[in-house]
């Protein structure tokens, strides 16, 4: 049955078994690397554009925006696309490639239109990473072996994220600006090197498009089959609305804080930031071990970690307490970049459509986050910080919901459990 053994024999072949773990360790070298290229330059461009050439907030703002555009309004044909072609490595290089050019004409670019162009072009390209990556992975492992490999994705980038963070400081501190923009340029030629040793022949490329049906033959459903499954529906609506209380979370601590000192938030950002990262790395393991067994009751410990998050925010104003709140967040978020691309594994087997729905997904997430921030702060200026929190909270508390009661568990292992037992699947 597709995916359910090594691919291509390699159990048997030692020379095919060594070209396989050749591709999984540069698949580990292309997801470290990638860490600090697939969110941009971020809020370093923000610093850049209005202290060394004086821009508005109001301009780097739309700058920043235009990342965001670049990047919902593709997301979901990113995904279909990489559902379709056999030149994934290819397409991870050619991106890394172009967003290592635009971050350069970034640092060196003074018209406004220029940035914005080169900003919405950095976000078309970093939806090639995520799908790019579950689709090598599925392919290039199988089913079985699916839930390490996630893990092991997630903690490299995690551990890609804490080590661009140093390297941001280091190379701030010896050439300035200018040294950040390097750096993030430097990541991305690294994860173009990386994702050419990734091995194309080793990947199924029928497999890696979630087309196995355990009939023999790939299966490719329109994708109107998949976007109307109520199953799918579902599933996305309590990510997004997971996301729609988390999104917000962070910056209003940031700005919670800076209301009484701004120079200690931006360090008490940098910080938390940094300790969420550090804790996503050994929970992205844990949770790819024990999804293996069952995706909903270790999804379920994301959900619940959030909104008793946003409310032990509304208990202190220390930022010693409120850096040791963020481990709560580097678990929920270690959990879901694991168990999410898992469950969309499952959701679309027989499908042909896996990289379209993570597209799919991926779009709704980053409205629901967009509308996070803009909700949250009307309720800010009008009831203050803990109204805010609590909001999120309350948002968190329906995402719970709509998961505990709506989202049934998708892990193979214990539908063929079901279907042996009393031919039923389990809620």
């Amino acid at each position: 049955m597709a995916g359910e053994k090594e691919p291509f024999g390699d159990a048997i072949n030692p020379a095919a078994q060594a070209k396989s773990r050749g591709s999984e360790r540069a698949l580990d070298a292309t997801a470290f690397f990638l860490a600090d290229v697939a969110d941009g330059l971020g809020p370093f461009l923000v610093i850049d554009l209005t202290s060394r050439r004086g821009w508005s907030a109001s301009q780097a703002g739309l700058a920043m925006a235009m990342l965001l555009v670049g990047t919902v309004a593709m997301q979901t044909f990113t995904g279909s696309w990489i559902d379709r072609t056999r030149h994934k490595t290819m397409a991870i290089a050619m991106a890394c490639c172009i967003v290592a050019a635009a971050t350069v004409g970034l640092y060196f670019s003074t018209t406004p239109s220029i940035v914005y162009g080169l900003q919405a072009l950095t976000g078309v390209m970093v939806t090639v990473f995520p799908p790019a990556l579950a689709a090598i992975s599925l392919g290039l492992v199988g089913r079985n072996r699916l839930a390490a490999r996630i893990g092991r994705n997630e903690a490299c980038f995690h551990a890609g994220n804490v080590t661009a963070a140093f390297l941001a400081i280091a190379t701030n501190y010896l050439w300035g600006t200018i040294g950040i923009f390097c750096s993030v340029a430097a990541m991305a030629i690294a994860s173009a090197v990386s994702a050419h040793f990734i091995d194309n022949s080793q990947i199924d490329h029928e497999l890696a498009r979630g087309a196995d049906d355990g009939g023999g033959s790939p299966s490719i459903l329109p994708w109107r089959s998949v976007a109307t499954d109520q199953r799918i529906q579902w599933f996305v609506l309590a990510v997004v609305l997971f996301h729609f209380a988390n999104a917000a979370m962070l910056p209003l601590v940031g700005q919670k804080v800076g209301h009484s000192n701004q120079n200690a938030a931006q360090s008490m950002m940098a910080i938390c930031i940094i300790v969420a990262q550090i804790v996503m790395v050994p929970i992205a393991f844990l949770a790819s071990h024990f999804a293996i067994l069952g995706r909903r009751k270790v999804f379920l410990v994301g959900f619940l970690i959030l909104p008793i998050r946003g409310l032990l925010y509304t208990l202190t104003d220390s930022p010693s307490c409120l850096i040791a709140i963020q481990v709560l967040d580097g678990i929920g978020a270690g959990i879901f970049g694991v168990v999410a691309v898992l469950m969309v594994a499952d959701l679309t087997r027989g499908t042909g459509r896996f990289n379209f729905a993570q597209g799919l997904m991926a779009t709704a997430i980053g409205l629901g986050a967009a509308a996070s921030q803009f909700l949250a702060g009307i309720v800010v200026d009008r009831l203050g910080f803990d109204a805010g929190f609590l909001f999120l909270s309350g948002i968190a508390v329906l995402a719970v919901a709509v998961f505990l009661f709506k989202v049934p568990e998708t892990s193979p292992h214990l539908r063929r459990t079901a279907s042996l037992t009393d031919g039923r699947l389990p809620d």
